[in-house]
């Protein structure tokens, strides 16, 4: 899958990504808020890209995962929905950028890419997300596309060994058609 937005090309993830994702997942600042953690070797991070890439290829689509890249192919970050039971045609989306590309937009401009898909394409009823109560950032951006707050979870997010906080946020597909 690929698109393509004013400042954006968005496509879903190769094994030629392994290093830029590796390097993203190794940055203290990006891990902050990550339950995924720091990880052990470039090896786990290939695991991590294999095992994304086959569950893209299996039927139905569960997960998928996106490159972000700017409009000269440079790596920004990665995009990714997990996608629900099929009975309740829903996903979560979650990413995670850069810092160098934090506070440029790019976040949000991926992240109404990614509704298109989910409501018009996929044919998804509800979309959620979430993210650590400090990360103030990525807030915004959930708040931007236009999905709604609909409360905290107390320590539900494992960060290096401690439990934090978490929002959770939605959209609906009536919600989305109406924006």
């Amino acid at each position: 899958m690929l698109f393509k937005t004013e400042r954006l090309l968005i496509r879903t993830v190769e094994l030629k990504d392994v290093q830029n994702i590796h390097a993203l997942h190794s940055l203290p600042e990006t891990d902050q808020y990550n339950t995924l953690g720091i990880p052990e070797s470039k090896a786990v991070t290939e695991e991590l890209v294999a095992s994304w890439i086959v569950l893209e290829k299996e039927l139905p689509i569960t997960k998928y995962v996106f490159v972000i890249e700017d409009s000269e192919g440079a790596f920004i970050g990665l995009f990714g929905i997990n996608i629900g039971k099929p009975k309740h045609k829903n996903a979560e989306l979650w990413f995670k950028l850069l810092p160098n590309h934090w506070h440029k937009g790019y976040a949000t401009e991926s992240a109404l890419t990614i509704l298109n898909l989910c409501f018009k394409q996929l044919k998804l009823h509800r979309i959620e997300a979430g993210c650590a109560v400090g990360n103030i950032a990525s807030k915004k951006v959930l708040e931007k596309i236009g999905m709604q707050l609909e409360g905290v979870s107390r320590k539900i997010l494992p960060i290096r060994g401690e439990w934090f906080d978490g929002y959770r946020f939605s959209i609906l597909e009536e919600e989305y058609f109406l924006q």
